[in-house]
């Protein structure tokens, strides 16, 4: 018998964007802009920073356990119990933590193809069948994910919006698509990028929802700008989420990650600051692209994905701006190759990428 299983053997582990300082070293720049992993450009939340530096000397003490002041927050906030409110490192802390909790030895797992690429590591991971169904005009294919659901599945995946693509799912069309799930899967819903969505009439706030059947994500990551710290949350029916509880990694997420996230809820003038942010540099970066004949995905996020002719030409205009100092995403890891991910930035970086970009092509 192997001592690593073969289905391990297999995968291929999680690529992260290129980092800042190392590109600054291996091209001998001083400035870098990164516009790669879709983090908040305006920095992370000034009140979670304030709370986290006046609590920092008390970090020899273990964070609390179950999280009882974050969740009794965040059940506050969207108007639910805490005990229908769970936290972790990140939102793919907790989805690791439900594929661990809920999938028996022939239970099988659907997502969509080419989707958000940390899912795909974890999922993989289980060992057990997964049936990936293609994207559909860059979106999920919802209907296609009605024709797998077989006798052994177990959980259905779908990011809304999608990563790396930003399309969304409406209301309409998860209403149609939750008429056909059966009582005994799973759906988790990964909303990563709700807080850039949401403001869109049609975006179906997962929220108003209530299934006993589904399970929300989301993360401080994105919008409140604190993917360093590693915290997510996320929501369901209490049954559930008393048993995630039973395996969560104990004392997770960290002290400072609590105290941040805490924080970082009460601070609405940065969240609309970022979200304004988004909204409008985001427009001037689509238009710019539109007028340069750039083929681009109608984006819910923050981010634009970007389509070339080929492999090639996405891997070169990725290579070229890099040289620059301009970090992009080449989503030849994520099973797009021909495609390159731009994250909004501040002002400033965004006016110096559509200047190089032009140049360059």
């Amino acid at each position: 018998m192997p001592l690593v299983p073969s289905y391990i053997k297999k995968l291929a582990s999680y690529k992260p964007g290129a980092n800042i300082d190392d590109i600054k070293k291996e091209k001998s720049l001083i400035n870098v802009i990164k516009l790669a992993s879709n983090e908040n450009s305006m920095g992370p939340s000034p009140m979670a920073v304030s709370a986290i530096n006046k609590s920092i000397n008390k970090i020899n003490r273990y964070p609390d356990a179950p999280g009882k002041k974050l969740r009794k927050k965040l059940a506050s906030k969207f108007n639910v119990k805490s005990e229908n409110v769970i936290i972790g490192s990140g939102s793919e802390g907790i989805m690791s933590n439900i594929l661990r909790t809920f999938l028996l030895t022939d239970d099988e797992i659907i997502g969509a193809a080419n989707s958000f690429i940390g899912f795909r590591v974890l999922a993989t991971a289980t060992g057990r069948k997964i049936n990936w169904v293609n994207m559909k005009n860059h979106k999920i294919d919802l209907n296609e994910i009605i024709r797998n659901i077989n006798d052994y599945t177990k959980i259905i995946y779908i990011a809304n919006p999608d990563n790396p693509m930003g399309t969304y799912i409406t209301d309409k069309e998860f209403d149609k698509f939750y008429q056909s799930v059966p009582e005994r899967v799973l759906v988790i819903l990964d909303e990563a990028y709700f807080e850039y969505a949401n403001h869109l009439d049609d975006y179906p706030n997962s929220m108003t929802y209530r299934y006993d059947n589904v399970i929300t994500l989301r993360t401080f990551s994105k919008a409140y700008g604190l993917a360093g710290l590693r915290i997510g949350y996320g929501f369901s029916h209490e049954t559930l989420i008393n048993n995630l509880l039973k395996v969560k990694v104990p004392f997770d997420p960290s002290f400072t990650a609590q105290v941040g996230g805490l924080a970082a809820l009460d601070d609405d003038e940065f969240m609309n600051k970022t979200i304004n942010l988004n909204i409008i540099e985001k427009e001037k970066i689509e238009t710019k692209l539109d007028e340069l004949g750039i083929e681009r995905i109608p984006s819910a996020a923050n981010f634009i994905t970007t389509h070339w002719d080929t492999e090639i030409k996405a891997k070169t205009i990725t290579q070229k701006m890099l040289d620059r100092g301009i970090i992009l995403r080449h989503l030849v890891s994520f099973g797009w190759p021909e495609h390159v991910r731009i994250s909004i930035g501040l002002e400033n970086e965004n006016e110096n990428f559509l200047q190089t970009l032009e140049k360059i092509i």
